[in-house]
């Protein structure tokens, strides 16, 4: 039998295999935190055409079973079949694009002036056994070692010493003791290693966004990536944006659901990463986490109710270094888990990341660094001071909240253009396959495009009879970027949208000025943008600026340096110097609360217009539309 996707691809299945195997099988792979055995329900899809079996649905709904959705893991062809997959439940993993962007770790690291040096030591030890003559217990002898080789003073956790015995046994007394220093140079010994088991080292990076969750496995040897994952993040479910979900943490469970959700995300990953290089649980001994405050709250079921609620202070700035089995990761339970440090309530360790993969930290010039995602931060600075500030952009960037927005993955929109004469769009798709939805550099090129063109106005509202693509919807008047041949869903930029991405644009631009304004700064005295976030890597700048969304200045200005939330995990894997400089990071940035500040509103208010009420900031746009109108 034949799997047919609705993307384009197609997969034989063998005697007796459901369709997640097959799907696994040839390199696509569904979320399912429960391993494929039908009791988490996450492996959603839907079947289009065709005759199968479903030997089980009760995590669906009836609305779910009636439009014909199953689970993969449970679901058997029983003729050829076409088959939708959810974007919820699509879990992209060896992102090729993600690692040929990232720079070579260890090149890197040498920017820095650093080697490789994770916060794992590793040392070999080989101690006497014990004997009749020799009856000291096992932790006395392992101490003497050490103290011989000058790594005392050291600490013993109860897990350390509960599993010490056995490894020293089945070790026949020649083993290695992995040990970390922390920030403040103390030493603490985490696992014993025998030299048949467990002997390759590997480190995970996590960023965890309110959208999507991203993990890297980076061998710590020679710092190479070994492999990526990423996918939306589960607690999408119980809202879009950090307020809601910590609303949502205080009700009941919540914040037990919602932490469930993330971890449950990031073991998808790990494990089938894992599973695809055959490489052991044990020897994945560190973790470095990188997020928002919200976000790595919830990561380690810390209350984050107080991080909404005036003077907006989080429980944890910098985090304690805590073990992988308190965080239910799938790595040695015994693996230390750093967790980069936040700035405030609003500007987290991602933004830490950001600061080191940028180093504007480092830089004789004054720059400004934005990642722009759920949450837009802001910093500006330079080696002498950091100033920072965060707006709360929405989701819609990472096709969050849009009525056909998706991530930038295979099937999304990422630019759009349009003929002058005739108004019809021309789009390009990410890997060149049928078009799934629209991504945020999409959503942006469209909007810049209709407003040049005049399909909307300098509100955002569409002017009807301009062409035939402009409908009326189930949300009001809607435009058709892609019509559905085979009966599905036409993808279209809605009213509604369009207001999303009005307020999310005029929220960063509103950031920008207010917190140069702050330090007394106007924008010509940056000499470097550098913008961050999944969906740089497709943004066209001079379209930006023309909806307001950027100041308009040289393009040559700015530039696009990708995740640098999990680069900078990457970079603190591998580097425990970088690790440190990250605490020291944290502790020199200035925070200013934008909501504060008066004329933050009044900036973001001017900003709800395409590009601005003051055409004067946007000179670039305002001579494209004087030569639109000659023309």
């Amino acid at each position: 039998m034949k799997v047919k996707l609705t993307t384009g691809e197609e997969i034989t299945t063998k005697s007796n295999e459901d369709i997640y195997r097959a799907l696994k099988r040839e390199g696509i792979y569904l979320t399912a935190s429960c391993g494929g055995r039908g009791i988490c329900g996450k492996c959603k899809i839907k079947i289009v055409d065709g005759n199968y079996k479903a030997t089980s649905s009760g995590a669906l709904t009836k609305q779910e079973r009636d439009e014909g959705v199953v689970l993969a893991c449970k679901t058997y062809p029983k003729s050829d079949v076409m088959v939708e997959i959810p974007r919820l439940s699509i879990l992209t993993v060896g992102d090729k694009i993600a690692i040929s962007k990232m720079q070579d770790l260890k090149e890197y690291l040498s920017t820095y002036g650093v080697e490789i040096k994770p916060m794992v030591r590793r040392v070999a030890l080989e101690i006497s056994p014990p004997s009749l003559d020799d009856k000291r217990g096992d932790l006395d002898r392992l101490t003497e070692r050490l103290k011989e080789l000058n790594l005392l003073p050291m600490r013993f956790s109860h897990g350390f010493v509960s599993s010490m015995a056995d490894v020293m046994r089945l070790s026949n007394w020649s083993f290695d003791i992995n040990y970390i220093s922390t920030p403040d140079n103390i030493r603490e010994a985490i696992y014993l290693t025998s030299k048949e088991f467990c002997d390759r080292e590997f480190g995970v990076a996590v960023d965890i966004g309110t959208t999507t969750v991203v993990v890297y496995l980076v061998n710590l040897s020679n710092g190479k990536i070994v492999d990526t994952g990423s996918i939306y993040n589960s607690q999408i479910k119980h809202g879009d944006d950090v307020i809601t979900r910590i609303i949502y943490s205080t009700e009941g469970d919540g914040l037990e659901e919602l932490r469930s959700a993330v971890i449950e995300d990031v073991n998808n990953l790990i494990t089938v990463i894992r599973e695809r290089h055959k490489i052991k649980r044990c020897e994945i001994n560190s973790v470095v986490i990188s997020g928002n405050t919200t976000m790595s709250h919830i990561f380690w079921g810390l209350n984050p109710e107080s991080i909404r609620l005036e003077p907006y202070i989080p429980t944890v700035n910098k985090f304690p270094v805590w073990r992988a089995n308190n965080a239910r990761l799938a790595t040695n339970s015994q693996a230390p888990v750093y967790t980069m440090p936040c700035v405030a309530s609003y500007v987290g360790g991602d933004i830490v990341s950001g600061v080191i993969a940028s180093k504007i930290h480092k830089s004789e010039d004054v720059c400004l660094f934005m990642d722009i995602g759920t949450n837009g931060e802001i910093v500006i600075g330079n080696k002498d001071w950091l100033v920072t500030a965060a707006c709360s952009a929405g989701p819609c960037f990472e096709g969050g909240g849009l009525t056909s927005g998706m991530r930038a993955v295979k099937g999304a929109i990422e630019s759009v253009s349009f003929d002058k004469d005739t108004l019809e769009p021309t789009l390009n798709v990410i890997g060149d396959s049928e078009p799934l939805g629209i991504c945020g550099s999409g959503i942006i090129d469209a909007l810049s495009g209709m407003f040049l063109n005049g399909i909307i106005d300098q509100k955002g509202k569409f002017i009807k009879d301009k062409t035939s693509r402009i409908r009326n919807g189930e949300n009001g008047l809607e435009y058709v970027l892609h019509y559905d041949k085979k009966g599905g869903k036409d993808l279209v930029i809605t009213e509604p949208d369009i207001d999303n991405i009005i307020r999310s644009k005029a929220a960063i631009y509103a950031g920008i000025t207010t917190l140069l304004n702050e330090v007394g700064l106007n924008i010509d005295a940056i000499k470097k943008v550098y913008i961050a976030g999944g969906f740089g890597n497709y943004l066209n700048i001079q379209k930006a600026i023309t909806i307001g969304m950027l100041p308009d200045i040289e393009a040559s200005r700015y530039e696009f340096i990708g995740n640098t939330s999990i680069t900078g995990a990457c970079l603190a894997l591998l580097s425990f110097d970088l690790l440190k400089e990250a605490e020291e990071i944290s502790s020199r940035m200035t925070y200013i609360e934008l909501s504060t500040i008066r004329n933050f509103m009044d900036e973001y208010v001017s900003a709800l217009f395409l590009p601005h009420t003051d055409i004067k900031r946007f000179k670039t746009v305002q001579g494209a539309m004087l030569h639109d109108a000659k023309c």
